[in-house]
């Protein structure tokens, strides 16, 4: 009992120094983020989650799509297209669009550190210049907010590789059941599809030979994830202690979202700025429209969401969504998903449905990791706070604690990990990781 409450009063702390970071200086680039790359530049499990990311861009077959991701993913000096030469001005001018057309919360201004604008748009390097550069590699980048999914150093590169698995796996799934004639072997049920038994015994060059059966997008499948979250560098950066920048909610107003009926469509920050770099560097709608629909699917009532963020984006883009084909607008003028590939043989808007790809859907699906990633770390904490003593660590101590032991030992091992390691084996089992980490002196 005395375990579990000095637990919680420490993860109260925790949280108490973490909503103070929160109105921390938000308006220069984190100071930690140079501490943070080099963390994660030395744990295994970042390292490898790099080389699969990189793997899967390689298999990319649209050549646009291909070096514009690798770019992104693995080039230092990467430029944020759309912050190209943009000034103060321009940026101010670009945020009272987006108030205008209510896809910013006036209300965040004052809660918001540093105020809307820099919400907006983080620090960033080499700003008002016309190559805008991440404020630390993409690699060194949390999966989210602290004491969120994946949220210590490397925590993206790893929440990508599990998102990226999970969509080639959906994706062979909808292959696997609905997908198969069988050919020749199945002649005598006439072409009707059969439940493939043997999907996962074949190759990839085999399963890619029945796309003929039902057309699914691999690149869509395979670079959705890659591009999800790209922004989360210029978000979610890191203070010195250890801690990180808190990120501004938008893409709505947060009460007349639907079309101007009650709705909520703000979400977190990094997911529009992902789609507007995705929209600035000349990826397709079906693309795109997809890498929208990780944060909510746009069927069952939620269209409306993923239309706010890409027209939100496509302001920050600076370009015309519906010019460029991620948008359209229907009888009623209202913007709505477009009628891609055969979608618009029949009125589907004027049947109450919405415009919808296999693909949205199951990019949908694949981020939704975040259900186990999220209790995990928060359960995994607990522990930590109980064994960090026997390691030579305070948790009142937050720097230290922070920077030289929670961080650490997330970055190496993930809460993930970490998690079903203690339900099967307990703090015995928590203890015993970290004293490998101890002897490596790596705590």
């Amino acid at each position: 009992m005395k375990a579990t409450t000095r637990s919680g009063l420490v993860l109260a702390a925790l949280s108490l120094a973490a909503t103070l970071a929160m109105a921390g200086d938000q308006t220069h680039v984190g100071p930690g983020n140079g501490a943070a790359a080099v963390l994660a530049s030395k744990s295994p499990v970042v390292s490898s989650a790099r080389t699969f990311l990189t793997m899967q861009a390689n298999k990319l077959q649209d050549q646009t799509l291909r070096e514009q991701t690798l770019d992104a993913l693995n080039n230092p000096n990467t430029c944020i297209k759309h912050r190209a030469n943009l000034d103060a001005n321009a940026r101010q001018a670009i945020l009272q669009q987006l108030l205008n057309a209510g896809l910013v919360d006036p209300n965040d201004a004052n809660t918001f550190p540093g105020g809307l604008i820099t919400g907006v748009y983080p620090p960033v390097l080499n700003d008002n210049s016309a190559c805008p550069q991440l404020p630390m590699p993409f690699y060194a980048a949390p999966g989210s907010t602290y004491h969120g999914h994946h949220s210590y150093p490397g925590g993206l590169p790893v929440h990508e590789s599990n998102n990226d698995t999970a969509d080639v796996h959906l994706a062979d799934e909808y292959r696997q059941v609905y997908g198969y004639s069988g050919g020749a072997a199945t002649a005598a049920l006439n072409g009707f599809p059969t439940i493939n038994q043997h999907l996962f015994d074949l190759t990839d060059n085999q399963i890619a030979s029945q796309q003929q059966e039902i057309y699914i997008d691999q690149d869509i499948i395979v670079g959705a994830p890659l591009w999800h979250d790209w922004a989360k560098p210029i978000v979610m950066q890191w203070f010195a202690d250890g801690s990180e920048f808190q990120e501004l909610n938008f893409g709505g107003n947060g009460v007349t979202d639907n079309y101007g009926q009650a709705g909520n469509s703000k979400t977190g920050g990094h997911h529009i700025m992902s789609i507007a770099e995705s929209m600035a560097r000349g990826l397709s709608p079906a693309f795109v429209i997809a890498q929208a629909s990780a944060h909510s699917n746009p069927t069952s009532g939620n269209e409306y969401k993923v239309v706010n963020w890409l027209h939100a984006a496509a302001i920050m883009a600076q370009i015309d969504p519906v010019a460029k084909g991620y948008l359209y607008v229907d009888s009623q003028n209202n913007l709505r998903l477009p009628p891609l590939r055969k979608l618009g043989d029949v009125n589907m808007n004027a049947a109450g449905q919405t415009n919808a790809l296999v693909e949205y859907e199951l990019h949908n699906l694949s981020d939704a990791d975040f259900t186990f990633s999220g209790p995990a770390i928060n359960m995994v904490e607990e522990v930590l706070t109980v064994l960090a003593p026997q390691f030579g660590y305070d948790p009142n101590d937050l720097p230290s604690y922070q920077t030289k032991f929670r961080n650490p030992v997330f970055s190496y091992n993930t809460a993930e990990r970490l998690q079903i390691i203690y339900t099967e084996k307990g703090n015995d089992g928590i203890k015993a990781e970290l004293t490998k980490m101890k002897n490596l002196g790596l705590i």
